[in-house]
């Protein structure tokens, strides 16, 4: 599908700022233009509570001299303001520290056809605001009629339109639109006493993807009351499995670990330990920037550097680590393509699926704790630590029995990826991190 006509003209802007800056003394320059328009509403009990629609139009820009840099950055377009900011960032440039590691990514020959990733949906782009604030309503209003939901904390509808246009003095020159958009709902149940929430959303690139308004509520209804009459239970080590959406916040706690810039900061465990076993056979772990309608879709990064797929565990071993020009430059590594304009961050990170199936793995457990909520921060990436307050459903042998809340697990993610027993087969990607079911052998449940 093609984007928008204002793509086009970003890209050349960006491009004669480029040529503008170098002929102000920068050796190097790197403009990017990005504008979109974003909405979002949120409903309490059927009246709408907050509306946001807006425009945005910015340019963010780096200006390298003698390996000195300067960022500049405006909502100001007009010509005069943009080469009044170059002008400026080439002084400033001059008067900061020198920086061996600080240079432009180096021109890649490779070219990703954004049309090809199908990541832009003009169904979006025309979707008026009356249907958006309906879904929204019409979400909470399904799941408010359940009459073991005793309140809502508000349903929610978003989409983002977004254009990024990209140019640099190394020659690169690119430019896509992209999509998104998301509902859900929270709810809680229970009375005074015995309050227990939970949420569920849908985000996807293609408004035809998204779940419909009975799918979240109905799931969100579910995962709210099972927590109904929660016991607590007696300290113990047992098996712990992690549902989807606590593989997925277990994954982001190893993207921090084998990102580049904690690499180079050693602010990570994993930093010595590359082409180690790190984890049991047949986990492995990706990062793919190519996959079709996915959240963490794009042709290039926040550097030019073309979307790739890159393995990062495989059966347990630590292949890469995943890397902006900079911490590759600095670490002597290969760049990734995971350059997110601050540092480095994710393209789809996932743990491939594996053979079971989620109920299969229930069955397994003999005692065990079904993990669905954490809360707290408690991840230390220097040792690889966990202690994270959580909620959970008991199972007995090999079923759910009752919920247990006031505990908190802790373990050790290197411990976790060396004993993860089953992989369930129930990858979804619903969001640029995402992992399927997974039951770790043994974690310390604390309770009573």
């Amino acid at each position: 599908m093609a984007a928008p006509a204002s793509v086009p003209d970003d890209l050349a802007l960006a491009e004669r700022l480029v040529r503008f800056g170098r002929s102000c003394g920068a050796d190097e320059i790197e403009v990017g233009i990005g504008d979109g328009e974003e909405f979002s509403v949120d409903v309490r009990m059927g009246q709408i509570e907050n509306l946001i629609e807006a425009g945005s139009r910015g340019a963010g820009i780096r200006v390298i001299k003698d390996q000195r840099t300067a960022y500049a950055s405006s909502s100001d377009l007009s010509p005069e303001a943009l080469e009044r900011l170059i002008r400026g960032a080439v002084r400033r440039a001059e008067l900061s520290q020198p920086d061996p590691f600080a240079s432009l990514a180096d021109l890649s020959p490779v070219r990703i056809d954004a049309a090809s990733l199908d990541i832009f949906d003009p169904e979006i782009e025309a979707l008026p605001a009356e249907t958006k604030i309906k879904l929204a309503l019409e979400t909470e209003r399904i799941a408010l009629a359940d009459r073991r939901i005793t309140n809502s904390h508000g349903a929610g509808f978003s989409s983002h339109i977004a254009r990024t246009a990209l140019a640099s003095s190394n020659g690169f020159a690119g430019a896509y639109a992209k999509t998104f958009c998301g509902l859900g709902v929270g709810l809680q149940a229970g009375d005074t006493d015995h309050l227990v929430e939970e949420d569920w959303h849908s985000s996807r690139i293609f408004f035809r993807d998204l779940e419909s308004p009975e799918a979240i509520a109905r799931t969100a209804i579910e995962r709210t009351v099972r927590q109904l009459h929660p016991r607590r239970i007696g300290t113990r080590r047992v098996p712990v499995v992690f549902e989807p959406p606590m593989t997925a916040s277990l994954l982001g706690f190893l993207f921090g670990c084998v990102s580049g810039t904690a690499v180079y900061q050693r602010s990570t465990f994993l930093a010595d330990q590359l082409g180690r076993k790190i984890g049991r056979d047949g986990l492995t772990v990706i990062d793919d920037g190519l996959m079709p309608r996915r959240i963490g879709t794009g042709p290039f990064d926040a550097e030019g550097i073309p979307a790739q797929r890159t393995v990062v565990l495989e059966n347990g071993v630590l292949k890469r680590f995943l890397c902006n020009t900079y911490a590759s430059r600095k670490l002597g590594l290969p760049v990734t393509g995971n350059a997110d304009g601050g540092g480095v961050g994710p393209n789809n990170f996932y743990l491939e699926p594996g053979p079971h199936d989620p109920a299969a793995i229930l069955r397994s457990c003999d005692q065990a704790l079904l993990l669905t909520r954490t809360l707290g921060h408690g991840l230390n990436p220097v040792t690889g630590d966990i202690s994270r307050g959580a909620f959970g459903l008991w199972i007995e042998k090999g079923a759910i029995v009752h919920p247990v809340s006031e505990i908190t697990i802790a373990g050790n993610l290197g411990e976790i990826l060396r004993n993860i027993e089953m992989i369930g087969s129930d990858l979804e990607f619903r969001g640029a991190i995402c992992g399927p079911t997974i039951k770790v052998a043994e974690m310390l449940v604390a309770g009573n």
